[in-house]
């Protein structure tokens, strides 16, 4: 039998190391993966704290209207504890970051950027995902530093691929006016302590494939994501404030794998077919540490299913206006704990489509005892809540027992529901249409005939996509794969060789 030819370490190394080299980009930084955040021990806390802040409030309406505090004034008060803390100081222009003071429910730690420099976003295009130019707000974004972020003018942001967060950021787009559309959107992964406000988020369309930086010193590559609004994967401390999301290709804001200590708040939802999901998969057990605060949002015009649909966790829905839907508003599977208080639901004209909840695929005897609680809610046009739990009445006692979250004051506290005097379906201006935009949603696709169109068509494509952040942190390009396994199977060649082949061939 013919000898074999012995692999020294110096062949290996010649074909490895060019390769070790091909590998580092797609490797992420340490800085920007996280663990996501322990939930609250006591989420029945965290209802109580939301309670008492929204008692505060109106009880400061109370005192003002009776000139007892001349420093408040009736026309600023609301009653909404989130606008009333910001919007009624002196000038919140001059003192921008106080807004991360100013956060209620489970998301109420999330601090931003507070406490950083203000990076002022002045370029609006997006040339080169993997190599931002200093200017534009994925420069910002992907930065290590806490950044409080704001826009020097009106502006459309016309993504080429997802925009990628890292920790400590504010997304700030009071006093002006911000859109943010195109390939990916958002997304929120494997970080902490995100504050998005004041922005327009819509049209946004399935990308990826491609190489996208999301710290200053690691860019990799990216799979296609979903082309949701905002994508939350893995990450805490998150709060949404005073947005306004419609026309994208899958939601408009998903909340997946253990994602924990997330507010969403006066924003203005419309135009879409699957609005939000909160929970990866029935089997996803890390998903039961979810805790999501749902409050002082208006859900409007042309929405069909899940404000939200829920698995595992808990969910407060608390103070929101919902207007009207197509097939439900509430949705669940795996035995998530929705706790419903002073909402107002407006049914559809659809004798079938009365009831708020529905259980996904799972028969009354598993959910019987799962623990969903209507408590202050008004129904309106024949709407019904189908509460469940055996245990209900004594898990939310505390939260029963409370009582500012009276559904009669919904108008006051959903006011300014959406980017702040932005267009909303009142009949007057069409509602939420964005000039240079037709159509879209989950249901649509999107079509954008501005300038600044992506190209390569990325946004017709929508089903069949692997989840962006599913991709894992360590996926190597195509062109990387190739060549480590055709030297691997060269490498592999020369040592099984027989040494008389070298012999006869020398």
């Amino acid at each position: 039998m013919a000898s074999l030819r012995p692999c020294s370490i110096l062949t290996a190394c010649i074909f490895f190391s060019p390769l070790l080299l091909l590998l580092q980009p797609v490797f992420p930084s340490p800085s920007n993966l996280t663990i996501p955040g322990q939930h609250h021990p006591d989420p029945e806390e965290v209802v109580q704290h939301f309670h008492s802040k929204l008692s505060a409030s109106l009880s400061r309406i109370e005192v003002s209207s009776l000139g007892q505090d001349p420093q408040q004034t009736s026309t600023c008060l609301t009653g909404n504890p989130t606008d009333d803390c910001w919007r009624c100081g002196p000038d919140w222009r001059t003192d921008r970051q106080h807004l991360a003071d100013c956060g209620i429910g489970f998301g109420r730690s999330a601090l931003g950027g507070k406490g950083g420099e203000f990076y002022v976003v002045t370029d609006s295009s997006d040339i080169d995902p993997a190599n931002p130019k200093q200017g534009t707000l994925r420069f910002a974004v992907i930065q290590d530093e806490p950044l409080w972020i704001t826009f020097s003018a009106d502006m459309t942001i016309q993504l080429r691929h997802e925009l990628i967060m890292n920790s400590y950021k504010t997304i700030d787009g009071r006093g002006a006016n911000i859109h943010i559309t195109g390939n990916g959107c958002i997304t929120v992964q494997y970080v902490s302590n995100i504050i998005i406000h004041n922005v327009h988020v819509h049209h946004c369309s399935p990308s990826g494939n491609a190489i996208i930086r999301s710290t200053p010193t690691h860019a990799g590559w990216r799979g296609r994501s979903d082309g949701d609004g905002i994508s939350i994967f893995g990450a805490s401390n998150i709060w949404i404030d005073h947005c306004s999301l419609s026309y994208c290709t899958d939601g408009l804001i998903d909340a997946i794998m253990a994602s924990t200590g997330i507010t969403i708040s006066n924003s203005y939802f419309s135009h879409h077919d699957e609005v939000m999901l909160l929970g990866h998969d029935d089997k996803y057990t890390p998903d039961s540490a979810m805790q999501v605060t749902i409050a002082f949002n208006r859900f409007g015009e042309a929405l069909v299913q899940r404000m939200p649909r829920c698995r595992h966790g808990y969910i407060h829905v608390v103070n929101n206006d919902f207007t009207s839907w197509e097939m439900y508003a509430i949705g669940g599977s795996a035995n998530p704990t929705i706790n419903s208080q002073g909402n107002r639901y407006i049914a559809p004209a659809n004798q079938d489509a009365k009831e708020v909840t529905k259980r996904v695929n799972t028969d009354e005897s598993q959910w019987a005892d799962w623990n969903w609680r209507t408590d202050g809610d008004v129904m309106v046009n024949g709407a019904f809540f189908v509460p469940s739990g055996a245990g209900v009445s004594a898990q939310y006692s505390k939260a029963s027992s409370v009582d500012p979250k009276s559904a009669a004051l919904i108008d006051q506290l959903t006011v300014n529901a959406g980017v702040i005097g932005g267009p909303r379906d009142s009949g007057v201006g069409g509602g939420s249409s964005y000039p240079g935009f037709s159509g879209g949603g989950s249901t649509g696709g999107s079509t954008y005939s501005g300038s600044n169109s992506s190209d390569n068509g990325e946004g017709s494509y929508y089903f069949g996509m692997i989840f962006g952040s599913d991709a894992r942190p360590t996926v190597v390009a195509p062109t990387t794969s190739i060549i480590l396994l055709s030297s691997l199977g060269i490498l592999v060649l020369l040592c099984t060789l027989p040494t008389n082949q070298f012999a006869q061939s020398s």
